[in-house]
Formats: C-alpha cells, structure tokens, sequence
C-alpha cells in the first residue's frame, strides 16, 4: 500500500513539474505612453501626462502586417459614465514593423489638450482596433 501512495505522490509531482505551458501576460500588441521617443528610447514612459504632446508607442513580439493605421483618443465623459470619441491620427508604418512610435509630425498635432481620462487604440485600415491603452491627463 505504501509503495502504490509513494508511486502516485511521484507520478503526480512528476505530472505537475513536467508538465510546462508557456504563459504570456501579453500576447498582443501593447499600447503605451512616452513623452518623447528619441535614438536611445523612451523618455519618461507613464500612463499619467500632463495636458501637451506625447508619443504612443506599440510594441509586439512579431510583425504588425499593418500600412495604413490610425491612432484615435476617446475621452471619458463623467456625467454619462462612457467614452466619447475626441480626435484622430493618421499614419503610414511599414508592415514588418514591430515597434513603432506615434508623435506629432507636420500632419498631425497629436496632442491631449484638455485633462481627463483616455482610451486610446491603433486601428487598422478597416478602423478594427488592433490594441489600446489608458492615460489619464492632468493640468
């Protein structure tokens, strides 16, 4: 008997540390916030800015396949409790791009202009959201 316990107590421990799935916190793109993307990287990443321009930086650990995206802020509404669209950026990337930044250039002022708390998202062509993030902008 104690041998048929002692088996099934190292079958299961064996089962349990044999048994490894890789587990990825992330498995998507992710959508986070710089003051300022420069040579050596980010500059102050957060998800808490105040009002000005800012960089939105997406990284993925394979090729985004994307040309044409966009880069769109929502702005929370307290009084009904939902998020509003606010504005809208257009951008041409490379597809075999794996990390790429989103700052204001001669098209587009991309700046948060008034505080309060934002969704943001990088869509596709077809404006289907690939990812998104949450600032919140104070004065």
């Amino acid at each position: 008997m104690k041998r048929i316990n002692l088996f099934l107590a190292f079958a299961l421990v064996t089962l349990v540390l044999g048994y490894t799935k890789q587990v990825n916190a992330q498995n998507t793109p992710v959508l986070y916030f710089c003051e300022q993307y420069v040579s050596s990287g980010e500059i102050s990443i957060s998800d808490r800015f105040h009002v000005g321009y800012l960089t939105v930086m997406v990284k993925c650990d394979y090729e985004l396949g994307l040309r044409d995206v966009s880069i769109q802020f929502d702005k929370y509404n307290c009084s009904t409790r939902t998020f509003e669209y606010y504005k809208k950026f257009d951008y041409t990337i490379k597809p075999d791009m794996k990390y790429v930044y989103f700052e204001r250039n001669s098209d587009s002022d991309m700046s948060f202009d008034d505080p309060g708390i934002y969704r943001v998202f990088l869509l596709d062509n077809h404006s289907k959201t690939v990812t998104s993030g949450l600032i919140e902008i104070i004065r």
